[in-house]
């Protein structure tokens, strides 16, 4: 499969999953979806985080190696807002993360939610994010609590529904 071709081509939902299921369990399949995510132009990084998301929630243990890739993504300004949206989808579908890195995903995490200007499928998945390492970090509680009270106000329903999760 050409998988470059691929995600030449208009996007549609039928050509994300035609990639999710070729990569399916393969690592080497994921890598080269992951090097399209990375290293590719604008549009080919938008169009490959998709089913990039969907490949890590049926197949968690392909980012094994990537998570510090991913976190470099994720924190850098300079990528669209669906790259972020479809990395935290992604480790919001985790059953868990690596400890190592919990901090840093979780400043970003908090950093995404108080921006008013993130979009809000990021700022609903950072919530769930940050509901899960709650768990393991009860002391961020106090801070995710106040956060998410000042945000309701005038938040999405996106946003509103995760927050009543927590």
């Amino acid at each position: 499969m050409n998988i470059l071709s691929i995600l030449e081509k208009p996007y549609t939902k039928e050509q994300a999953n035609e990639i999710v299921n070729w990569v399916g369990d393969n690592q080497k399949h994921f890598d080269t979806l992951l090097n399209m995510f990375l290293n590719s132009d604008r549009i080919i990084v938008q169009r490959a985080s998709w089913p990039l998301s969907y490949c890590v929630a049926n197949h968690p243990d392909l980012i094994n190696k990537h998570y510090k890739k991913l976190i470099t993504q994720l924190n850098a300004d300079n990528k669209p807002a669906a790259v972020r949206r479809n990395i935290l989808r992604a480790f919001d579908q985790l059953p868990h993360l690596p400890e190592v890195h919990h901090g840093v995903i979780m400043d970003a995490c908090f950093r995404f939610i108080e921006d008013p200007n993130e979009a809000i499928a990021s700022q609903a998945f950072a919530l769930g994010i940050l509901a899960k390492l709650a768990k393991v970090y009860p002391e961020i509680k106090p801070e995710l609590d106040a956060i998410i009270r000042i945000r309701m106000i005038n938040a999405a329903p996106a946003f509103k529904s995760r927050a009543k999760k927590f």
